[in-house]
């Protein structure tokens, strides 16, 4: 899955996360930690649920597939911004997650790419969704924030353009999504 991300986004190839990653706890939710070592290093975790450490082709249910999707968007993300030496938020991290997560679902290798699934991929990923933070908490706030922003600009590549157009457009519309800062992110996304 990472290295998926790596070539839909045009990125040179980062440490691999198996190096990163570490079994969560029975139910637990996925969980990246960072933290600033010497100089300019940083230490990055990433636990995913056990079955995001089980080998490919092994069954599991969207909610794990979500949270290993997320786990690997935001390592993929944070290694990104470490390596251009770019600064990020948690906004922006949710907000890509949740990019991410729509672009594996309706687009990678095993994804039906027709309307009607890409449709049904939307409306699990944004529509029909539940939180586990409280609306005026600020984690529930930036992911519910996170979310919106990204149905709306996912909804965008979706949009019928004529065959192939749109998900010819919808990449590079990613692509230059992936390379902003926070602000023209939440711009971007807006504009969808």
């Amino acid at each position: 899955m990472q290295r998926r991300l790596e070539s839909f986004y045009r990125l040179e190839p980062l440490p691999p996360i198996d190096d990163f990653a570490r079994a969560q706890g029975e139910g637990d939710r996925e969980a990246v930690f960072v933290r600033h070592g010497e100089g300019d290093d940083v230490e990055v975790a990433v636990a995913l649920p056990p079955p995001g450490l089980a080998p490919p082709g092994a069954p599991i249910d969207l909610d794990t597939l979500c949270q290993v999707v997320e786990g690997v968007s935001h390592f993929v993300y944070l290694a990104e911004c470490v390596r251009t030496r770019r600064p990020t938020t948690l906004l922006e991290l949710e907000l890509q997650a949740e990019v991410d997560k729509f672009v594996v679902l309706a687009f990678g290798p095993l994804a039906r790419s027709d309307l009607d699934t890409v449709r049904a991929v939307h409306a699990s990923l944004y529509e029909r969704v539940a939180f586990l933070h409280d609306a005026a908490s600020e984690d529930g706030e930036r992911y519910r924030l996170a979310n919106g922003l990204a149905a709306r600009l996912c909804a965008r590549l979706w949009r019928p353009r004529g065959r192939g157009h749109a998900a010819r457009s919808g990449r590079e519309v990613l692509v230059r999504f992936y390379r902003e800062g926070q602000q023209d992110k939440i711009r971007l996304a807006r504009a969808a």
